[in-house]
């Protein structure tokens, strides 16, 4: 039991630093990419509930059209266009499916 309650164990928790789980730039065409930023982080970013500091985007001709962040103090939400949204983290996977929703919308609108 002593593993369990040392201070050693317990300040190795609190001192581990961000890992960077995904960083992939996706090219969609000549003029289109999709970015995926995703970082575990030892506690939420202010305005988060979650242990995750996240940023996708798509940008088209060199504008970010979708972009889905939890940027400190905004907590979680996106720009689709020119309007920014709260939007409610539920997990990665259904953060990342809601992201590529938004993106095949834009770029199959007409």
């Amino acid at each position: 039991m002593e593993f369990f309650t040392s201070w050693a164990h317990v300040g190795m928790f609190s001192n581990m630093k961000a890992k960077l789980l995904i960083r992939q730039r996706i090219e969609l065409s000549d003029v289109a990419f999709a970015e995926i930023v995703i970082w575990r982080v030892p506690s939420p970013v202010r305005g988060s509930a979650h242990g995750y500091k996240y940023r996708m985007a798509l940008v088209v001709e060199g504008v970010c059209r979708v972009r889905y962040d939890n940027e400190a103090g905004k907590g979680d939400h996106k720009h689709v266009g020119d309007r920014q949204m709260v939007f409610p983290f539920e997990g990665l996977e259904t953060l990342q499916e809601a992201f590529w929703r938004d993106v095949e919308q834009w770029l199959n609108r007409k």
